[in-house]
């Protein structure tokens, strides 16, 4: 869901970055700063929480790799 919101995040703030070009006004430029740091924190969390996926995965296949089940008897 998070990969999905900074991807309609990214759109908006290119969106935001031609108006403020094709405007040149403080507000629009301001509105593009605003925005370009709201994406940046939610770009490093995707990465963060990707990064924490893999090595959750990781951890997961070591753990297959030495378990041993049991039998019947225990």
């Amino acid at each position: 869901m998070l990969e999905e919101q900074v991807l309609v995040w990214n759109d908006a703030l290119e969106d935001a970055r031609i108006r403020a070009l094709v405007s040149e006004t403080p507000l629009q430029a301001q509105e593009y700063e605003e925005l370009s740091r709201h994406v940046a924190v939610a770009n490093a969390e995707l990465t963060r929480r990707r990064a924490e996926v893999e090595d959750l995965i990781r951890e997961r296949d070591e753990l297959l790799r030495t378990w041993t089940p049991k039998d019947e008897n225990g």
